[in-house]
């Protein structure tokens, strides 16, 4: 099974919405997963992972780690060519290396082209940004690339996107 994740915050909690699903190509995911934390850490600039890395922990805690293939995130992996870590990177350290993560972001992100893929989806000009840990970044830049959806952003990621601001 693989699994993406998404947080939405709104004031002092966090909606967590995990979408399981099974095949890269899927066209939506066999189930939704949502919980909520509260309260959250303050967002500080460079810390990102304080704030959000807790929340992604809350989900995971409830699947069983060997059944999960992968975790897609949103965001990096690595910050920099230096192998800053990113949100990605402390996860997968909590983790214990069990799972391989997946990060794709919206954004560039500064001093960061070695480590870092960019997918174009669709007709889009505009590509995502996919880095990786525990998994050859190539292969899921392609993983990516194929998933469902006509646009830049994967269907699925799309879903998720909409079902934490609900």
């Amino acid at each position: 099974m693989k699994i993406a994740i998404d947080v939405f915050y709104r004031e002092n909690t966090a909606k967590i919405v995990a979408a399981v699903f099974d095949h890269w190509t899927d066209h939506s995911p066999n189930e939704f997963v949502i919980k909520y934390k509260s309260p959250v850490a303050d967002y500080i600039p460079g810390e990102f992972f304080k704030r959000e890395l807790p929340c992604l922990i809350e989900i995971i805690d409830d699947f069983e780690l060997s059944k999960i293939e992968v975790i897609i995130i949103d965001g990096y992996v690595y910050l920099d060519d230096n192998h800053k870590p990113g949100l990605g990177t402390y996860l997968y350290q909590y983790l214990d290396g069990k799972v391989p993560i997946i990060g794709v972001a919206k954004t560039s992100y500064f001093q960061n082209a070695k480590l870092v893929k960019e997918v174009l989806r669709g007709k889009s000009k505009q590509p995502l940004y996919v880095t990786a840990i525990g998994v050859n970044l190539d292969e899921v830049a392609m993983d990516i690339w194929s998933m469902y959806g006509e646009f830049r952003m994967p269907h699925i990621l799309k879903l998720i996107d909409s079902e934490t601001k609900k």
